[in-house]
């Protein structure tokens, strides 16, 4: 079985490898897991819809065409989330599709992407996720629907890695180049743009290559202290943080190796 790898998976690892070792070679339990905001769902699922079924015979749907889809997904909403959601998707009509000329066709909504890497001689499967995939002149545009009630941006060495993981993907899986990375924070009404370049594609190469030496050699994985060390999970059992760290929990499962050697012909 190929090494599964994903944005998040990178991240980690970037941020801590210790911390990415807890996780997802050792299997330790995180309370840091949140699950999906109701409104936020409902929301990404009627924009998939409002892009997705649109007939595009026209320049521009209308906003009773948003409304009609936003009424199909609030059965699990409380009254007030409903007519939150109606506002917010309201302010989206008004910042994104009022304003243009034409709305095009997407490539695709709420898609998946997949891909390979193979990186000394070994087999990593990378995969993602995005709420949107459209076309620009010379590439693709892919766009992240955010819900959160305030513009947070990721950090620039963060976000980075998830251009280049997005760059390799979508050029294995559609023969395009990624140009933009876009984040609308469904909120605020605003759009956020990151250019995308082989650059990136290069840096996150260069990460899996290091991840790839850790999983062959099967090193210490060392900790990285620095401000994530406040609201990271594990700390208690990091002797960065701690001067008499925790054990480890008596049921922490061996890591089964998910590598697969690629063997030269």
């Amino acid at each position: 079985m190929a090494y599964q790898i994903s944005a998040t998976k990178l991240q980690t690892y970037h941020r801590c490898p210790q911390a990415y070792q807890f996780r997802y070679e050792l299997g330790l339990k995180t309370n840091a897991f949140f699950g999906s905001a109701v409104l936020g769902t409902a929301l990404h699922q009627a924009l998939a819809q409002v892009y997705g079924d649109w007939h595009y015979q026209e320049p521009l749907p209308k906003i009773d065409w948003l409304l009609d889809c936003w009424g199909q997904h609030t059965d699990s909403l409380s009254p007030s989330q409903a007519e939150e959601g109606k506002q917010i998707l309201e302010t989206y009509y008004q910042n994104f599709i009022a304003s243009e000329v034409a709305i095009h066709q997407p490539l695709a909504v709420e898609g998946k992407i997949q891909a390979s890497l193979q990186v000394a001689n070994l087999e990593f499967a990378i995969a993602g996720r995005y709420d949107r995939l459209d076309y620009l002149d010379d590439g693709l545009e892919l766009i992240d629907y955010k819900s959160t009630k305030e513009v947070k941006l990721p950090k620039e060495d963060e976000i980075d890695l998830q251009i280049g993981l997005y760059y390799l993907a979508l050029e294995q899986r559609y023969r395009q180049s990624l140009r933009k990375l876009s984040l609308i924070y469904l909120r605020t009404g605003e759009k956020v743009s990151f250019h995308a370049s082989p650059n990136h594609k290069q840096r996150v190469e260069d990460v899996i290559g290091e991840l790839a030496w850790q999983l062959r050699t099967d090193c210490e994985w060392q900790p990285k202290p620095g401000e994530q060390c406040e609201r990271c999970t594990y700390s208690r059992y990091c002797s960065a943080v701690q001067d008499c760290p925790e054990p480890l929990p008596d049921d922490v499962r061996s890591h089964q190796s998910q590598l697969q050697l690629v063997l030269a012909l």
